[in-house]
């Protein structure tokens, strides 16, 4: 069909441009002058003028035969997928930004409907919804910084003047910085995130803002040093620290820096520390989020990001006296008799939630306190909460 319709349009162009030639252009023999002269007659005009629109009505016609027979249909669902995703164009689903998750999760069964990091649980219920997929809980990630020796709690050495970016820096003898697995503090980051969750803070440091960042990744590539890693947000309690140096010249570069003590893996009451090539690193499959590490560290290079933590609250009323709360309290914040309901110091706990976890009666839970609240708290005598 194709092959005749081309042999067609091949013939009304040769037959035009025929016509053509043979009205306008003066035929001249071979080696003798001629002279063209006079006006070209309208009906030429308008013999020209029909050819010419009867070749765009051919070539239209053709184009849509053309258009309908080679068209990519597209799956009303990819559209619907498309248009509930954010439209960040991230990557972070590993797929060549929305339009292709889109496709994937649509065409492909092993696609899951929750590889959209900034839509997170809303938006994978919706496309659960689309694809007749089942919709997994996401769990809420959050770029960490892995680093807290800002300009005023780290040495440098030497006084960089070139441009102001992490990348340019580092080829500069790896960067001005005496630690060379520290934030350099050029806002490389800051600059690559697409969503504005990055603020430079005033001693140098990335600051993260929970409520704006989508744990895309972008600021993860963009990092040089790679001090930035994409984490679960649950997992509150980091080792913000990435040297490999032994402790003393930790302490020489570094106020903040972690000097692989060990009193981290000792304090740990769920064995979830290990020190691993000079430095702590938190096992986050088995860390219940206590905050002891944090208290106990010596150089402060274990980072809590929960402000203020919840506090145990024993119900009078299920409290029946077991006095397993009392036995695994890292603290002996709780106390009590035998059969008696157990109170709690609220001077002494720290949120740690391993009482609540193992009261047989469901007696504890924990309670959100404000920092005013809490300060006025501890000048109190211990009292039955």
């Amino acid at each position: 069909m194709y092959e005749q319709l081309t042999h067609i349009l091949m013939q009304v162009l040769s037959h035009g441009f025929s016509m053509l030639t043979s009205k306008v252009v003066p035929l001249v023999e071979a080696g003798v002058s001629a002279e063209a002269t006079g006006t070209v007659p309208m009906s030429t005009v308008y013999i020209t003028l029909i050819v010419l629109a009867g070749l765009g009505i051919v070539f239209g016609v053709a184009l849509a035969l053309i258009a309908a027979r080679f068209v990519v249909k597209v799956d009303p669902k990819v559209e619907q997928v498309r248009e509930t995703l954010p439209g960040a164009n991230c990557g972070a689903c590993g797929f060549a930004g929305c339009m292709g998750y889109a496709e994937a999760v649509v065409g492909n069964p092993d696609v899951a409907v929750s590889m959209c990091a900034p839509g997170k649980s809303a938006v994978a219920e919706k496309i659960a919804v689309i694809t007749g997929k089942k919709a997994e809980k996401v769990e809420p990630k959050i770029a960490r910084v892995f680093c807290q020796g800002g300009t005023s709690l780290s040495q440098r050495k030497f006084i960089y003047t070139g441009v102001k970016d992490c990348t340019a820096a580092v080829l500069a003898a790896g960067g001005d910085k005496s630690c060379e697995y520290g934030c350099l503090g050029f806002g490389t980051c800051m600059r690559a995130c697409p969503f504005g969750a990055i603020t430079m803070s005033a001693d140098n440091l990335p600051l993260i803002n929970p409520d704006k960042c989508t744990a895309c990744g972008k600021c993860v590539a963009a990092c040089p040093k790679q001090v930035i890693e994409i984490a679960q947000a649950s997992k509150a309690v980091v080792i913000s620290c990435h040297s490999r140096d032994k402790g003393i010249d930790v302490k020489k570069k570094c106020q903040v820096g972690c000097i692989a003590c060990g009193i981290c893996v000792k304090t740990c009451p769920v064995d979830a520390i290990k020190i691993d090539n000079n430095l702590a690193r938190i096992d986050h499959s088995k860390c219940i989020v206590c905050g002891l590490c944090v208290k106990k560290c010596p150089t402060k290079a274990i980072f809590d990001y929960i402000p203020v933590r919840p506090k145990a609250y024993i119900d009078p009323a299920k409290c029946v006296g077991i006095d397993v709360c009392e036995k695994v309290c890292p603290v002996n914040a709780i106390s009590g008799e035998i059969r008696q309901i157990h109170v709690v110091n609220q001077e002494k706990c720290i949120g740690c939630r391993m009482c609540e976890s193992r009261c047989p009666k469901k007696a504890i839970t924990m309670v959100e306190v404000t920092a005013a609240a809490e300060k006025k708290t501890k000048v109190q005598e211990p009292v039955a909460v």
